[in-house]
């Protein structure tokens, strides 16, 4: 699964609760919707995550990255 973060367009953000059943009838597995920022974050298979572009007030969607550092007792810093 990859996780993805779903941007709402200003003009959904009174309807966010189509968007949020809109991106699950594409696949997708919504862990948290952000209300105040318009923000929907989830998972999806890799094969779907193309079209939650299409539903109607989806601004973007953007995978979401993972970071690692090194420990700390690691001898690059």
């Amino acid at each position: 699964m990859t996780h993805v973060s779903v941007t709402v367009d200003d003009g959904h953000l009174a309807a966010l609760d189509g968007v949020v059943q809109g991106l699950r009838a594409r696949g997708m597995q919504v862990d948290q919707v952000l209300d105040g920022l318009g923000i929907i974050t989830g998972s999806v298979p890799p094969d779907a995550a193309g079209g939650l572009a299409a539903v109607a007030g989806v601004a973007s969607v953007d995978e979401q990255l993972g970071v690692q550092l090194p420990a700390p007792d690691s001898p690059v810093q």
